[in-house]
């Protein structure tokens, strides 16, 4: 009886040293021709806006570079997911790669309001630089992104908004005082209004075109992109070349996921980013240049410009916003921006 006894224990101790011995084991994906792996991407636009064209040449780009080893399998304007549920689903692994306005990521770390912090960026340069500074690698790669399971890898712009308006011509601050404004969520963009003696109201972005027709609101702010697709110069008077803001995207993936990649899959994944980052950046100039054009050649539409004098009047209203959020978003943030110019 002593001998089966002792056989048993030795035999219980050697499933356990191999269990144990077993979940140091490779978990690395796979992947091949025939079973490659599947980068599922999501977003919200349609596959002919600069976000869609990118994503395209992204797909493009990875199945060149990983010779069919990996494919992107692309879902455009918003056909797995909208703007209210594609973060839940990249943390969930239902998909693998979203990019979407930063100004979502809010919910999971303040900082990320940036972004609406007016006059914060000079111009372009200014906001490019920012995209690849070490500022901007610890905001896609933060310790609170990493414990919700994503990860930020590059930054797509969109560019700065402006405003537009069917009251008035808006060159000062007073002149904002009593119109109403649509805007996207978010407290500092409550604040920026109030600033300025304005109304705000939060209504979503494809619904915008009717809530200006209908005189819900008075007025808006966004590129010129979105201001001529989505042809608000057919419901609006007046526009201030004002660059008081910005609206970028981030690039983000399912961190676990993109952990268990192979690395050399994963740097030619990364090198097929980078490179469509370069084309989506030079898209962006582009269209939001070739749409400014297309504006003022409507007829539709009183464009105006902001003196310096101008500018500095709208920077001294705007000091109570930095005043309430810029402990929320950090000096280090900001000031780490403003010194980048």
């Amino acid at each position: 009886m002593k001998k089966i006894a002792m056989l048993f224990i030795i035999s219980l101790l050697a499933i356990l040293v191999a269990a144990c011995s077993g979940g140091d084991k490779d978990t690395t994906t796979e992947a091949s021709k025939d079973k490659p792996i599947i980068i599922k991407f999501s977003h919200v636009t349609s596959i002919d806006s600069v976000k869609g064209k990118a994503a395209e040449q992204f797909k493009k780009l990875v199945e060149e570079k990983t010779d069919g080893k990996a494919t992107v399998e692309i879902y455009p304007s918003s056909q797995l997911y909208g703007d209210a549920d594609e973060l839940d689903a990249l943390v969930s692994g239902n998909v693998h790669m979203i990019a979407p306005s930063v100004t979502k990521m809010v919910k999971l770390d303040p900082r990320w309001q940036y972004v609406d912090m007016p006059f914060l960026f000079a111009d372009r340069d200014h906001a490019h630089k920012f995209f690849q500074s070490d500022l901007a690698k610890s905001l896609l790669n933060s310790e609170i992104l990493g414990n919700n399971d994503i990860m930020g890898l590059e930054f797509w712009e969109n560019g700065f908004k402006h405003f537009t308006n069917n009251k008035q011509p808006l060159q000062k601050p007073e002149d904002f005082k009593g119109i109403k404004f649509r805007a996207q969520a978010g407290k500092v963009l409550e604040s920026q209004f109030n600033a300025l003696g304005a109304g705000s109201a939060t209504i979503s972005f494809g619904e915008t075109y009717a809530a200006l027709q209908q005189g819900t609101v008075d007025g808006q702010e966004n590129t010129f992109n979105n201001i001529d697709t989505q042809k608000y110069q057919e419901v609006q008077k007046y526009m201030t070349l004002s660059e008081h803001g910005r609206l970028d995207y981030g690039v983000f993936v399912n961190k676990p996921f993109w952990d268990k990649m192979p690395e050399d899959i994963r740097k030619q994944v990364e090198e097929a980013l980078r490179e469509s980052t370069e084309l989506e950046w030079q898209l962006a100039f582009d269209e939001n240049a070739a749409s400014l054009e297309n504006i003022k050649n409507s007829g539709k539409v009183e464009v105006l410009e902001l003196t310096d004098a101008e500018r500095d009047a709208f920077s001294a209203a705007f000091e109570s916003v930095y005043e309430e959020f810029g402990e929320t978003i950090t000096p280090e943030l900001l000031d780490g921006i403003r010194d980048l110019k």
